[in-house]
């Protein structure tokens, strides 16, 4: 009999806590049932939580939130199992108090719920977000060298490669799928971590973001930006069992994404 741990982690954009709360949201996650829920963009302040908010089906939350501008950024995690550590705050003023990540330090792996920023409001945005994967690439890659095995989820804000959005030509000089941004992906790649639905589904063309103009998500005319990134080591263990993405889940522009892993 096996004595290892299964579980199935969930990563969502809600585009808004307190509208999506509004929408089925706790139905959805009973639904999905998930052992570790991420949410990202959250638009919440710390006085704004609910208690249903702050804690239903057995889960303790963790929260960041944006200092700086109310109703922006913000990100959530919930979790059925004690993490050993939490932490909320990189020494890092500049992307800390937009509140855009969560690491949970768990006994087997160390877990990254991320809001990547959007570079289209401006130049200077665009810069901001190269900063923070430049930043946090280095801070991963730290971790990866003391041999700790590692998850990377939340919106990337970047697709990847042309099978990851339904008109890759026309956006190719929009931030979201610029060169310099793709390439920050083939970095990560390159680096030892593995995207998890294209390593089961290499050819699946599947998306978890789409416009709420032009009926995009009725023509299906998407984008992938929400990842389960791994380091190798979770793969060549034969620790990630699956990885999906939930299009039949409404309630945000974003649908969820997930992987099943045992370990």
């Amino acid at each position: 009999m096996s004595d290892k741990l299964k579980l199935k982690i969930i990563s969502w954009n809600v585009n808004g806590l307190r509208a999506v709360m509004k929408k089925d949201f706790l139905k959805s996650v009973h639904d999905l049932d998930p052992d570790i829920l991420l949410l990202q963009e959250t638009k919440l302040q710390e006085d704004q939580r609910t208690d249903e908010m702050i804690g239903f089906n057995s889960y303790e939350s963790f929260w960041s939130y944006s200092t700086t501008k109310k109703g922006y950024s913000g990100v959530a995690a919930y979790s059925k199992i004690k993490p050993k550590k939490v932490t909320t705050f990189f020494s890092r003023p500049e992307f800390d108090n937009e509140g855009r990540m969560i690491q949970l330090d768990y006994d087997e792996f160390t877990l990254f719920n991320i809001y990547f920023p959007n570079g289209q409001m401006s130049e200077e945005r665009l810069l901001y977000k190269l900063d923070f994967y430049d930043w946090f690439i280095n801070y991963a890659n730290n971790l990866k060298s003391q041999g700790k095995s590692l998850i990377i989820t939340g919106d990337f804000n970047t697709a990847h490669n042309d099978i990851d959005l339904k008109n890759p030509g026309p956006n190719s000089k929009r931030s979201g799928f610029l060169p310099i941004e793709r390439d920050v992906l083939d970095r990560i790649v390159d680096q030892g971590y593995v995207d998890t639905f294209r390593h089961f589904y290499p050819d699946k063309v599947k998306y978890s973001w789409w416009s709420y103009r032009f009926n995009a998500r009725k023509n299906n005319a998407g984008w992938r930006i929400d990842y389960f990134f791994v380091t190798k080591d979770l793969i060549d263990k034969g620790v990630v069992k699956k990885a999906f993405i939930d299009n039949d889940i409404l309630g945000s522009d974003h649908c969820p994404v997930g992987i099943a892993i045992e370990i």
